[in-house]
């Protein structure tokens, strides 16, 4: 009855105490440099830190999800994967709202705090990165953690570089494309991982309407 099923070998779904363990660190981490970059990028007036302290801001969310859903029935795992996605979605849409608004309003942001709010940014995210590596390829919840350390320690760098190019040319466009790529870089991570939950989700229905037709 299984024959046609078009699922491959099981993905790795968070039940171990190593990926709990790994998700409170994270957790915390990512937590505190919300604090630390919001109020850092409201100081500077930068976009792309605040992008970037928004990304934290989620992250922490998806994280707590995703512990909250640990040993749970895969449909349930799926649902707050495509809850995590659309979220991700939302702040991309939001950072490229605030782009084109300061487009409008064009301040200079401080690029000496830009430049040493990111590097700070940018260690924190590689000590998640390291803490997560062996757990990238599970389903999509665990798979969405991933992705967002990934997504952080891109736009960290990235945040460093408008820090040197608004040094250098004493405009406000670096920070603003960065900004602008970063909102991007959420909505390509939200497509993949809405499309894994979804195709987690049929395939769970799949598995729970088998039995009844037997």
């Amino acid at each position: 009855m299984s024959a046609g099923c078009r699922h491959h070998a099981p993905k790795f779904d968070g039940l171990s105490d190593g990926f709990r363990r790994a998700l409170w660190l994270v957790i915390a981490i990512n937590a505190t440099m919300f604090v630390v970059e919001a109020a850092a990028g409201a100081l500077a007036g930068s976009k792309a830190l605040q992008a970037d302290a928004l990304d934290f801001l989620g992250d922490t969310l998806t994280y707590a999800m995703s512990l909250a859903v640990i040993g749970m029935a895969l449909k349930v795992r799926a649902t707050a994967a495509l809850i995590k996605g659309a979220s991700l979605a939302v702040m991309g849409l939001w950072v490229l709202a605030t782009t084109a608004y300061q487009v409008l309003i064009l301040g200079v942001p401080d690029a000496r705090v830009m430049g040493v709010v990111g590097f700070l940014a940018l260690a924190a995210n590689v000590a998640s990165v390291l803490v997560l590596m062996r757990y990238r390829d599970g389903d999509s919840n665990v798979r969405s953690v991933w992705l967002c350390s990934r997504n952080d320690a891109i736009g960290n760098v990235a945040v460093i570089g408008a820090a040197a190019a608004v040094a250098l040319t004493g405009t406000a466009w670096p920070d603003l494309i960065v900004a602008a790529l970063m909102a991007g870089l959420f909505l390509w991570s939200a497509l993949q991982i809405i499309r894994q939950a979804l195709e987690e989700r049929r395939d769970a229905t799949l598995h729970e309407a088998a039995p009844a037709a037997e």
